[in-house]
């Protein structure tokens, strides 16, 4: 006997209002426990949504471009009342059988179940059961794909099991089945790995052994955005170009000023001069305003200028995006970013707060350092980082002279940006840093 259950949005975390981006399933799909039913985008990544019980879905109750949170309605579920699918069931469940048959029917039974084959229904004759060739795998792990993934698959007759899949629990995204297909035609059919990299897993290290330990779990925002990163850094081929700024007369107005911005509520930092350079900036190199489109052909270039901020929080790291920053000037950056700042280390910023950056600075002059290798935020193609200021000795052609500089540290997509693009970007950028006549204008 079957029935209907109703699969509402389990808990999201703290967002209240949560976009789809894409719905995995569609009405009469055979779908397993933890199974993904939907993508939401949340933080800087998308979270894919499964369904808690196997069954068959009866009817999906959001699409893409909705807004849902915790509770709102998901899908129709069709299952027995044991909690198997209903078309799951064959004849023999029904109806009591043999000892024989019931022998007979475990013999037949694949041991594993891929949801792409086609579900057999009792008016149909009863076939045996086709064989889901795999792969040879590393991690001897049965591929994971929702139903529509795999149906785009046979569609463009990829096996799952050659790709590599970057999703929630290593499951196989669409874009990953098209990563798959244009890296086989680039490689005249050749199977590679498109992501992961095909090396031995870590070792299963019992720390306990060597002495004392404590564990502690990583935060719900390091669980999104780490697979994102490392997505980001193997899947890009990062290059980084540093230099310096003299922002000797920058701090100068900086000093003149903050007391007016401190009046009014909020500090006048460093990082919103950047902000503002940075706007100067794409809009002399558009380059560094693109993005690679979902085939790698095209480029995409934005006439928006929304600049993507770093914030440390103490529940990890979040990038909220200041918009249209070429037609702010710098105390109203200053004061937008004391607000999303607050918003986020008290973790209420929403989705739409951080989408749609152009570029994305990464500022670590607050706390030390000389130089690092900021990883870039897909689809942006480049990332500023920011170290900490220091006096030294510059000459000026007749002697040397104490001036503040400031380190800048630009890595850049390779396969979008060259090197002396690069270079040309970060010595304006330094440029406009120095000379407040450049930004101000």
């Amino acid at each position: 006997m079957s029935e209907s259950k109703q699969i509402n949005i389990p808990d999201i975390g703290d967002f209240s209002e949560v976009e789809v981006i894409e719905v995995l399933v569609n009405v009469g799909d055979s779908v397993s426990a933890e199974d993904a039913i939907i993508s939401l985008e949340s933080e800087k990544a998308t979270i894919e949504v499964p369904t808690p019980e196997g069954g068959v879905i009866e009817a999906v109750l959001v699409k893409e471009g909705d807004v849902v949170s915790e509770g709102t309605p998901m899908i129709k579920l069709k299952t027995d009342a044991a909690g198997v699918p209903a078309e799951e069931k064959t004849p023999e469940t029904k109806e009591p059988a043999a000892p024989e048959q019931k022998q007979e029917a475990a013999k037949e039974t694949p041991k594993i179940k891929d949801s792409a084959n086609p579900i057999q229904t009792p008016a149909q004759p009863k076939a045996p059961p086709v064989p889901t060739e795999l792969p040879k795998q590393a991690s001897g792990k049965v591929p994971h794909a929702s139903p529509s993934v795999r149906k785009f698959a046979r569609e463009l007759g990829v096996d799952v099991g050659l790709v590599t899949g970057t999703g929630r629990k290593g499951r196989i995204t669409k874009d990953d089945v098209k990563n798959h297909v244009k890296t086989a035609m680039q490689t005249g059919g050749k199977t590679v790995v498109t992501a992961g990299f095909d090396v031995p897993p870590f070792p299963d290290v019992d720390f306990t052994e060597f002495g004392q330990v404590e564990s502690e779990p990583l935060s719900r925002i390091q669980k999104i955005s780490g697979k994102y990163l490392h997505r980001n850094w193997v899947r890009i081929p990062h290059v980084t170009q540093y230099d310096e700024a003299d922002i000797t007369e920058l701090e100068a107005f900086r000093n003149e000023n903050k007391a007016d911005a401190k009046e009014q509520g909020f500090n006048l930092t460093p990082l919103a001069f950047m902000v503002k350079a940075m706007a100067k900036a794409l809009k002399k190199f558009p380059k560094f305003n693109t993005s690679l489109d979902n085939g790698g052909e095209n480029l995409i270039y934005k006439k928006y200028f929304h600049i993507g901020i770093a914030v440390d929080t103490p529940n990890g790291l979040v990038v909220p995006v200041i918009r249209d920053c070429d037609k702010k000037e710098v105390f109203e950056i200053a004061k937008e970013m004391r607000d999303i700042s607050i918003k986020a280390r008290e973790g209420k910023l929403a989705p739409k707060d951080m989408q749609g950056g152009c570029i994305s600075i990464s500022s670590l002059g607050g706390i030390g350092g000389t130089a690092f290798t900021p990883i870039i935020n897909a689809p942006e193609v480049a990332i500023l980082g920011v170290s900490r200021s220091n006096i030294k000795p510059v000459w000026n052609g007749s002697e040397f002279e104490p001036r503040l500089m400031l380190p800048l540290s630009l890595s850049y997509d390779h396969r979008v940006i060259d090197g002396a693009d690069a270079a040309r970007f970060i010595v304006y950028l330094s440029s406009i840093l120095s000379d407040m006549k450049k930004m101000l204008l």
